[in-house]
């Protein structure tokens, strides 16, 4: 026994030496949600434009900017805001059992690119800024790149692959010159448009003796305006999620929106087709080998979930719908997206608005890594996992699974 306790003592003296070793830096590789700088999800920081040869796959990058608003101010914060509340997101648990894949373990190189300096003093400006800035983050190198063979849905005629980008907002209008830069490598973009408002309002319906060109530019014309300039594919494009008030006394302004390109799909739709209905009319219009450009106002959401944003609109969709709809659209060519109009002024103690944008990002980050859009090395395909309950349709059919399951309470709507 005593040889036996020697020899233990040795062994534990022998770890606590190559613990304590000066020069072993492996023992501090270890970090909690809560502990380090706040990137999102902690990812690895390199500022994007200052860095143009650093090569990713995608990108995460904030827009501070909320100067061309018509109610409340205060989306300038947003990109530190979500970043915040995306620090329970880290890579050693970032499998999503929904998709089945982890999005920051898979082929793709994802890192955190700060953000773009916007200036707050002349929207002129800081249109030009986003739209070079959007640009040269664009065409950078790729750090996994396509094989030569491949005919994938992203490899350009060229046979270039462009980066990806998931902009964090900043108010809705930053849209307009991300779609700029997308449009001059793929043409004109279908977009996926979730919001309660429309934001294809026409400058010049709201006129008066101030207009000036630059008024103009809003978080609610910039559709309107992007479509006049050609980068929007003009009848394959959607809202959904829409409850806005409209001008005027009649559907004008539903006229204006189909001559500028978009179908629509109402938030009360929900209670009528479900997530499965909803996602089957948005697929009709997309397709699947168009490029997409997916926005996700966050106003989309009810204000009961997520009251942080400047325009609020009560009757949205759950979080859960919302999440349910997203792992729906699986397939689509997504190839670039925007998460806006987070103002955590307005948000609550428990900061749901941020944590909602923070989450609904994963979802998108975790769509972009499932289908590639080419044939990446190093691609860990979905993964599948049995769930023999919530896999059945029937109420016989699950009740019949369940007799060995007691704890299970099976409802009568099942």
């Amino acid at each position: 026994m005593l040889v036996g306790f020697l020899l233990l003592a040795s062994a534990v003296t022998a770890q606590e030496e190559q613990r304590y070793r000066d020069d072993d830096t492996s023992k501090w590789d270890i970090n909690w949600s809560y502990a380090g700088i706040e990137t999102f999800a902690h990812l690895e920081h390199v500022p994007g434009l200052l860095q143009p040869d650093r090569a990713f796959d995608i990108g995460i990058v904030g827009v501070p900017f909320d100067t061309a608003v018509s109610f409340r101010t205060g989306a300038r914060f947003g990109p530190r805001a979500i970043r915040h509340m995306s620090q329970r997101q880290i890579p050693s648990r970032g499998f999503n059992p929904m998709l089945g894949v982890n999005p920051y373990g898979n082929w793709a190189t994802v890192l955190d690119l700060g953000d773009v300096p916007v200036t707050p003093f002349d929207n002129a400006v800081a249109v030009e800024q986003m739209t070079y800035a959007f640009r040269e983050l664009l065409s950078g190198p790729v750090a996994t790149p396509a094989d030569k063979t491949d005919d994938g849905k992203r490899v350009l005629s060229d046979g270039k692959i462009l980066r990806r980008l998931l902009t964090l907002g900043g108010d809705h209008s930053i849209s307009m010159p991300i779609l700029n830069a997308l449009h001059t490598h793929y043409g004109p973009i279908s977009v996926l448009h979730f919001d309660s408002h429309l934001d294809t309002w026409q400058p010049s319906a709201y006129g008066t003796l101030w207009a000036s060109k630059q008024s103009e530019f809003t978080h609610g014309s910039m559709f309107h305006l992007a479509a006049q300039k050609g980068y929007i594919s003009n009848g394959t494009s959607v809202h959904a999620g829409l409850r806005t008030r409209l001008s005027g006394e009649d559907f004008g302004d539903y006229e204006h929106d189909s001559h500028v390109g978009f179908k629509f799909i109402e938030a009360r739709d929900m209670d009528h087709v479900g997530v499965a209905g909803i996602a089957t009319m948005i697929k009709q219009v997309l397709g699947e080998d168009r490029p997409v450009y997916l926005s996700i106002d966050i106003d989309v959401l009810d204000p009961s979930i997520a009251p942080g944003t400047g325009t609020p609109e009560s009757g949205g969709w759950t979080m859960r719908e919302m999440r349910a709809l997203l792992h729906e659209l699986k397939g689509l060519n997504f190839v670039g997206a925007d998460i806006v109009e987070v103002s955590p002024a307005y948000d609550n103690r428990g900061e749901t608005t941020s944590l909602a944008a923070a989450d609904l990002a994963y979802e998108i980050l975790s769509l972009m890594v499932l289908e590639p859009g080419f044939s990446p090395a190093g691609y860990k395909g979905e993964r599948k996992f049995l769930r023999p309950l919530t896999q059945m349709h029937t109420k016989e059919a699950v009740v019949e699974a369940a007799v060995d399951e007691p704890a299970v309470d099976v409802k009568d709507e099942l």
